[in-house]
């Protein structure tokens, strides 16, 4: 069998040796003994980590983003390594698809360091990190011929247990943050761990973002379009990441000595764990279901007029 390299793939060999030096500078920089204080812009004395890339990221947040570095290297790496082989060697629908929804967890993990973590020298590597991985999926998801999979996947869903899946998981994104937001609101203050930052990317990109993608992948999927299934994917791969990720984050805070309310781990923890999985079981019955016929000679997605 001859192996055709595209650029697609050279593009994602750069997305992991990126997540590679990235997360790996990110779990070495574990070390709370060098802590300090400062006064941040609100007047409000802040802890900072005082140590490795995190050092002017607050004692707070900084082992959340260890957390995650942890998981997108265990994790999120060798599944994007594996499943780029898989898609060299096959170049099928299956491929494809897991391929678009680890990317897309990528790119989520990309905008949270590149507009969430305070500047450090890494900052170039973040920009291509993030640049790289919207680029790579726009062309995965170029190369995927939704026509042929309409024809063959369409009439499955929406399920109920995806329907519910969906519909729960974005109400779970504004339960889990807007009781953050609403008091500030009403009394006009800003957020108790603003810390040393100016927003909470989280909430951007969560209930902006992911949010109304996962109602908009509902009505996709109920009007029978197949790009509901990449969506779909999208959503499915995300969720499961995050409810991995969560567990690790919040033991690098207790390593940490940060103390996490019983309510917390439930509403900010629990409830996202148990949310991916779901994700999981759902997402072996997408992947299942999917026709494995190669894409070599597919017709590219178009606009109709």
């Amino acid at each position: 069998m001859k192996i055709r390299i595209k650029t697609s793939d050279i593009l994602i060999c750069s997305v992991i040796l990126l997540l590679l030096l990235i997360t790996v500078s990110g779990v070495l920089s574990f070390n709370t003994s060098h802590a300090f204080t400062v006064i941040n812009s609100y007047g409000h004395e802040v802890k900072l980590f005082g140590y490795g890339i995190y050092a002017y990221d607050s004692y707070f947040r900084a082992p959340i983003f260890i957390g995650s570095d942890l998981m997108m290297l265990c994790v999120s790496v060798p599944l994007l390594t594996g499943a780029l082989v898989f898609d060299i060697r096959n170049r099928s629908s299956l491929s494809r698809l897991i391929l678009i929804g680890l990317l897309g967890s990528v790119l989520y993990y990309a905008a949270s360091i590149s507009f969430g973590i305070t500047y450090n020298v890494l900052v170039l590597a973040y920009i291509a990190l993030f640049s790289l991985s919207l680029i790579a999926l726009i062309m995965a998801v170029r190369a995927f011929d939704l026509r042929s999979i309409k024809a063959q996947v369409s009439h499955l869903y929406p399920s109920r247990g995806i329907s519910a899946f969906l519909i729960v998981s974005a109400i779970a994104l504004f339960v889990a943050w807007l009781p953050d937001i609403l008091p500030t609101l009403i009394n006009q203050t800003t957020l108790p761990l603003i810390e040393v930052y100016t927003t909470e990317i989280t909430y951007v990109l969560d209930m902006g973002l992911i949010s109304p993608l996962m109602v908009i992948t509902l009505i996709l999927l109920k009007q029978k379009d197949a790009l509901g299934i990449i969506l779909l994917e999208g959503m499915l791969m995300l969720c499961t990441i995050i409810g991995l990720m969560l567990p690790v984050q919040t033991a690098y805070q207790i390593m940490a000595g940060i103390e996490i309310p019983v309510p917390v781990l439930i509403i900010k923890v629990g409830l996202f764990v148990v949310l991916a999985g779901f994700a999981i079981g759902l997402n072996i019955k997408l992947l299942q279901r999917l026709p494995k016929q190669s894409l070599e000679d597919a017709t590219p997605l178009t606009i109709d007029a």
